[in-house]
C-alpha cells in the first residue's frame, strides 16, 4: 500500500508541477527534492550525457563483429572498344553489366587495440553515470539550500512583523499619553523613528523571501514561482563527535571521486589502445553476387575469400606522439585524482567545523533571546514607573528584535550547514 502511494505521489509531481507551485498545500522537503530530481534540466542533462556515454561502448564492442553489405553496380560503356579504365572505374575490365552481391569482413586481431579501446569506452560511461549522480546529489543540496533560506527569511519576516506590531503599539500609546501630557513629545519621536525603522525592516524582509523563493523555484526547476507554504523540517540532530568518521564513508562514497576514478582508469586503456596502433592488425574478407546482365567475357556470378595483414612501419611519427599524449593525458589523471581526494578530506572537515559552528549557535542564540525578553521587560517596567528613558526602552527592543532574528537565522543556517556537510560526506547520492 505504502508503495501505491508513493507511485501516486510520483505520478503527481510528473503532471501537475505548476499545480504545486500555486497550491496553499504545504509543500514538504521530500516533496520539493522529489519535484526536482524530476524537471531540474541540469540533472536530465546528466542523464542523457550518461545514455550517450552507454551508447559509444557499444559503438566501440562493434569492432569485434563482422559487417555485411550489400552492393548494386550497373555499368554501360559509352565505346564499345573499351577495355580498361584508370580512376573510380577500377574493374579488370570496363564491360557493359548489371551485377548485385554481398561484402563480409571481419577483424580477426589487432593484438588488444579494440579491447582497450572498449575498456577506456566502459570506463567513460562509469564516469557519466557518476557525474551523473553527482549532478542529482548537487541538485538535492540546492533544494535544501533553498528551502531553508526561504524558511529562515520568513522568520525574519515574522519577527519583523512583530516588532513593527509592537512598535506601532508602543507609538499609539505614547501620542495619546503626549496628548494628556503625560509623556514627552520626544518620547514620541523616538517611538515613531522606531516604528517606522521596522516598517522599513518589513519592507526589507518581504523582498528577502521573495527572492529565496525565486531561488527555490529554480533549483526545483520549476517554471513558476513556489508560493506553496513550506512544512518547516524537525528539530536539528545533533552533530557526529568528529569528522573523522564520515571520512571514509566520503573517500567511498562521493560521486565526483568515482567519476575522476573511472576517467583515470579510461586515460589508461586508452594510452593502452594508442600505444597498440603500431601492432598488427588481421582481417579476413569475402564478397559473392550474382550477374543477370552481363557481355560474355563476364560469369553469371562471382564469389572470393582473402585475409589482409596490415603492419605499419613508418608514418612520421603519428603513432608514437599518439601514444605519448595518450600516456601523459593517463598520469596527469592520475594526479587529479590524488588531488581531489584531498580537496574531499578538506571539504568535510571544514564543513563539519562550520555546522559545528551553527550547532553551538542554536544554544546561544536562544539564550540571547531570553536575554533579551528579560531585558526588555525590566526597561519597559522602569520607564512605565518612570525610572527609565525612551531611548533605553528603544534600545531594549532593538535588542529584543535583533536577537529573534539571529535566533530564526541560527536554526536554519544549521540545517543548510547539516546539508553541506551530508554532501560533502557523500549522503545526498
Amino acid at each position: 500500500m505504502a508503495s501505491l502511494r508513493t507511485l501516486a505521489l510520483a505520478c503527481t509531481l510528473l503532471t501537475t508541477p505548476c499545480l504545486i507551485a500555486q497550491s496553499t498545500t504545504p509543500l514538504t522537503l521530500p516533496q520539493a527534492e522529489a519535484i526536482a530530481l524530476t524537471n531540474q534540466p541540469r540533472l536530465l542533462a546528466a542523464q542523457q550525457r550518461s545514455l550517450a556515454a552507454a551508447a559509444r561502448v557499444r559503438e566501440a564492442r562493434s569492432a569485434y563483429l563482422p559487417t555485411l553489405a550489400f552492393n548494386a553496380t550497373g555499368v554501360r560503356v559509352a565505346d564499345t572498344a573499351t577495355s580498361t579504365a584508370a580512376g573510380a572505374l577500377t574493374t579488370s575490365a570496363i564491360s557493359d553489366r548489371f551485377a548485385y552481391g554481398g561484402q563480409l569482413s571481419q577483424l580477426v586481431t589487432d593484438f588488444g587495440r579494440t579491447s582497450a579501446l572498449v575498456g577506456s569506452s566502459r570506463s567513460n560511461a562509469q564516469a557519466q553515470n557518476s557525474l551523473a549522480t553527482l549532478t542529482k546529489a548537487q541538485v538535492r543540496l540546492n533544494v535544501r539550500d533553498a528551502y531553508f533560506e526561504v524558511l529562515g527569511a520568513e522568520a525574519v519576516l515574522r519577527a519583523a512583523q512583530a516588532a513593527q506590531s509592537n512598535r506601532h503599539l508602543v507609538a499609539k500609546q505614547l501620542n495619546a499619553l503626549a496628548e494628556n501630557e503625560l509623556r514627552s513629545t520626544v518620547d514620541v519621536n523616538f517611538a515613531e523613528v522606531l516604528a517606522s525603522e521596522a516598517d522599513l525592516a518589513v519592507v526589507k524582509a518581504q523582498s528577502v523571501v521573495a527572492q529565496q523563493r525565486a531561488h527555490l523555484t529554480t533549483a526545483m526547476g520549476a517554471s513558476q514561482t513556489i508560493s506553496a507554504p513550506l512544512t518547516d523540517p524537525s528539530a536539528p540532530e545533533a552533530l557526529p563527535p568528529d569528522p573523522d568518521g564520515l571520512q571514509a564513508n566520503a573517500q567511498t562514497q562521493r560521486a565526483d571521486l568515482s567519476a575522476a576514478e573511472a576517467q583515470q582508469h579510461a586515460a589508461q586503456q586508452f594510452a593502452k589502445a594508442e600505444k597498440r596502433l603500431s601492432y598488427p592488425t588481421l582481417s579476413i574478407g569475402a564478397a559473392g553476387g550474382q550477374v543477370p546482365y552481363h557481355d560474355h567475357t563476364l560469369q553469371d556470378s562471382y564469389a572470393a575469400a582473402g585475409f589482409n595483414l596490415n603492419i605499419p612501419i613508418f608514418n612520421g611519427g603519428l603513432y608514437a606522439a599518439r601514444r605519448t599524449a595518450a600516456q601523459s593525458e593517463a598520469n596527469a589523471r592520475s594526479n587529479d585524482v590524488r588531488e581531489l581526494h584531498l580537496e574531499v578530506t578538506e571539504q568535510v572537515r571544514s564543513s563539519w567545523q562550520r555546522a559545528n559552528e551553527a550547532f553551538q549557535s542554536l544554544a546561544v542564540t536562544a539564550h540571547l533571546v531570553a536575554q533579551t525578553k528579560e531585558a526588555l521587560r525590566l526597561a519597559q517596567a522602569r520607564y512605565d514607573a518612570g525610572l527609565g528613558s525612551i531611548v533605553e526602552l528603544n534600545e531594549a527592543q532593538v535588542n529584543e528584535t535583533s536577537a529573534e532574528i539571529s535566533a530564526a537565522d541560527a536554526n536554519y543556517t544549521y540545517l543548510s550547514r547539516r546539508a553541506e556537510l551530508d554532501f560533502a560526506a557523500g549522503l545526498l547520492n
